[in-house]
Formats: C-alpha cells, sequence, structure tokens
C-alpha cells in the first residue's frame, strides 16, 4: 500500500517532534526520501541512524527567507517534491487583544507555512499533494489561544481558496486539523505544571476514548491525504479529535 511514496521526495517543515517528526517517519516507512527542516534536529537524529541518506535534515525557520531559499537550493539537488507537509508551527497562551501574539503565531502558522508553498511551488511535481495542518479548534473555542486559532484559520481558508487556484497546475491541497494530542505543543503555552495538568483533564472529558491522541493517529490521516487513495479529495479539511467537537 502507498507505493506511489517509493523513492519520491517529501519536504516537511516543524520536523523534528510531534506530529511533523511522526509524519516524516510514516514517510520513509513508505520508502520516500524526506528532506526535513526545523530549528533543531531533535528526534530526527533517531530517525537518521535508521533510514541514512534517504533522510536530510536542513537547520531552519520558516519565518525567515534565507532558510526557505536555502530549503528551496536543496530540493533542486533531491529532485522535484511529490509530497509537501508544511507542519511548522507554534502555539502561545495570550489575552485575545494581545495583538503582538497574532503577530507571532502568524507569521510562523500562516505566512511561515503559506511562504513554504510558495517557494517550493516551482519545484513541485505533477502531480504533487500538500497538506496544510489547521486545528480542531476553529470548530470550538479555548480562552487564551484566540490568536492561535485565528492563525490556523485564516491557514485553512487560504488552503481552500489554493486548492481550486492549483487544480489545474495538478496540485492537490487539503488540511489535517488535530484535535488534543500528545506533543510538545502543549508544554509550550507556558502555563505552569498545575495549571496545564488541570486543563489536560477538562480537555480529557470531551474525548470520546478518554485520552489525548498520540501524534501516530494525525501522520496516518496526513499519510492519507498525502497519497493517491486521496486523489479525489480537494480543499477538505479533515479533523481528527477524538470527537471533541461532537460535543
Amino acid at each position: 500500500m502507498f507505493d506511489e511514496f517509493e523513492n519520491r521526495v517529501a519536504v516537511v517543515t516543524g520536523a523534528s517532534s510531534g506530529i511533523g517528526l511522526e509524519s516524516t517517519r510514516r514517510l520513509l516507512d513508505h520508502g520516500a526520501r524526506v528532506l526535513a527542516m526545523s530549528r533543531t534536529i531533535g528526534g530526527l537524529n533517531h530517525l537518521q541512524s535508521r533510514y541514512g541518506n534517504r533522510l536530510t535534515w536542513i537547520a531552519g525557520d520558516v519565518t525567515r527567507d534565507a532558510d526557505l531559499r536555502a530549503l528551496s537550493r536543496m530540493v533542486a539537488q533531491m529532485g522535484p517534491v511529490h509530497f509537501l507537509l508544511p507542519n511548522a508551527g507554534i502555539a502561545q497562551l495570550a489575552k485575545g487583544t494581545e495583538t503582538a501574539a497574532l503577530e507571532r503565531q502568524w507569521a510562523v502558522n500562516t505566512a511561515g507555512a503559506l511562504n513554504t508553498l510558495s517557494i517550493l511551488q516551482p519545484q513541485l511535481a505533477k502531480p504533487a499533494s500538500v497538506v496544510f495542518i489547521g486545528t480542531f479548534l476553529s470548530q470550538a473555542t479555548f480562552p487564551g489561544l484566540a490568536a492561535y486559532i485565528a492563525s490556523k484559520t485564516a491557514l485553512k481558508t487560504y488552503a481552500r481558496t489554493l486548492a481550486v487556484e492549483l487544480a489545474a497546475e495538478d496540485i492537490r491541497i487539503n488540511i489535517v486539523s488535530p484535535g488534543p494530542t500528545a506533543t510538545p505543543i502543549w508544554s509550550s503555552l507556558g502555563l505552569p505544571q498545575e495549571q496545564l495538568s488541570e486543563v489536560a483533564a477538562g480537555v480529557t472529558q470531551r474525548l470520546l476514548t478518554g485520552r489525548f491522541l498520540e501524534p501516530a493517529a494525525i501522520a496516518d490521516t496526513i499519510v492519507f491525504l498525502l497519497s493517491n487513495a486521496a486523489r479525489g479529495v480537494y480543499g477538505q479539511d479533515l479533523i481528527v479529535d477524538n470527537g471533541y467537537t461532537l460535543q
């Protein structure tokens, strides 16, 4: 299954931990050659020791044009990109009126993802598949995360429109919106551990399985949307949230 990944190039940003790391692992398992970009190598060290030269890592920040152009130069050495996952993202708690929080998160979550596609678009294969990362909170709300939700909801709107605009170029675009997932992004919110545990407990009560998702569940959905199995799917937002938004 998923033979289409064999020896083809995939690019993943924000690849060193969480969903990005697990997606990189899944793509490598299916035979892809992965160019992974992240600010630190993190968990990619282990993958490099296992998959050898099928994994190439480049240090970079999606908010820096110079880093994205370095990524493009690396792509030029590897061949056209069949699969693109602009996964880099941040979440920071802030009051809804704190516009600086929106600027920070917009720079990574929205502009960073769109600029990644823009710079690599001339190097995409025909056909190519792109999956953006949204959030289940586009269907809900969460105090303190207005800027994060806004940045991801804007990305969803862009992605749906781009799906129409780029279909004629044989570029297929979709969105995966993860629900509560056990990744380092939770600890980056800036809450004390006791308060973080309280928030997690409240969230868990709304999950039909009674537990947070593992990154593998999101990665499997991403791989499906990137693959030919989803070849008729355009501009869809696939929410993977263990039923959170049903209640």
